[in-house]
């Protein structure tokens, strides 16, 4: 993921502390934890070619990628689905893979719908979308609905309009990226409301350029964190403490699900951080989460 993106020169010199929990948040929350919340990490994609050898043994297929992908993480933020419309078969064929696992896809809404002209006369397609993705059966997590970075607040209307219209039997997670809709208190506070009205809760992305994204309000009591590392620059290891320490609030506050997906510039280094990541969320939050098993790697390349 490029969004974000800033020179490596410059990222000690980022505040990347998380913004204090909202007010806004105690409406959402009932102050105490859930016996058994639902937790789960991932990344966006299982196809990457760099993990052959550090994740997946060497001389895995591309073919067999999920296969190994779901040894590893319990689920994945399906940026897939972003660029073309899969029908149910193919959709079934991957869901085969993890039926014995407790495994989510979170798929990311086409592309063709959210980011080519207007919301509006899109149900054929829209249509489309659902119909294969809910072949995911059990299988399916929360569908990742993100507008481009040039829709503004000014077609709010447009944007609710299109929330509402949504199946209410399937669960949303919203992104936003204009900066208007954070940098006025009264534009933000409206969104906000209005997906907390609707039950679709609030992305939280969590990127060096852009820490305004990293907003900490929670719509539902369940949250949906991209996180943005760098290549394993020592404060991706910090960000992560941060994060450890704010999920840890949350759930003893009574967030019921949660999804952290890993990002990275570069995609090779995401098993990396994202063992540190369930290490310290299991030691902190007494949880038994899966993690990458990364392979003895060579002292020099």
């Amino acid at each position: 993921m490029e969004f974000g993106k800033v020179p490596e020169s410059e990222l000690n010199s980022i505040d990347f502390g998380l913004a204090p929990d909202p007010v806004f948040n105690k409406q959402v929350l009932n102050g105490s934890s859930v016996k058994h919340p639902k937790i789960y990490i991932g990344c966006a994609k299982w196809g990457r070619a760099e993990w052959i050898g550090k994740i997946y043994p060497k001389g895995t297929k591309e073919k067999d990628f999920l296969d190994q992908y779901v040894n590893h993480y319990n689920g994945i933020e399906l940026n897939a689905t972003h660029y073309k419309i899969y029908g149910p078969a193919g959709i079934s064929r991957w869901a085969a893979k993890t039926d014995k696992k407790d495994f989510v896809f979170c798929p990311k809404m086409y592309k063709g719908i959210t980011h080519r002209g207007s919301l509006k006369g899109k149900e054929f397609i829209t249509t489309e979308f659902f119909r294969g993705i809910i072949a995911f059966e059990q299988h399916l997590g929360p569908v990742f609905i993100q507008v481009s970075e040039t829709f503004s607040p000014k077609r709010k209307e447009e944007l609710f309009d299109f929330l509402g219209s949504l199946p209410a039997n399937l669960s949303f997670f919203m992104e936003v990226r204009h900066p208007d809709w954070f940098g006025k208190e009264d534009i933000k506070m409206e969104l906000f409301t209005k997906l907390k009205e609707m039950n679709i809760g609030a992305v939280i992305t969590d990127t060096s350029g852009r820490r305004d994204c990293a907003h900490m309000y929670l719509t539902i009591p369940k949250t949906f964190i991209r996180f943005v590392g760098n290549s394993l620059h020592t404060t991706d290891y910090t960000r992560i403490d941060n994060w450890v320490t704010r999920i840890k609030e949350w759930l003893d506050k009574g967030l019921e699900e949660m999804y952290f997906f890993m990002h990275m510039h570069d995609e090779a280094f995401s098993p990396e951080l994202t063992v540190y990541l369930a290490d310290k969320l299991n030691a902190s939050c007494d949880l038994d989460l899966i993690k990458p098993k990364l392979m003895d790697q060579p002292l020099f390349l």
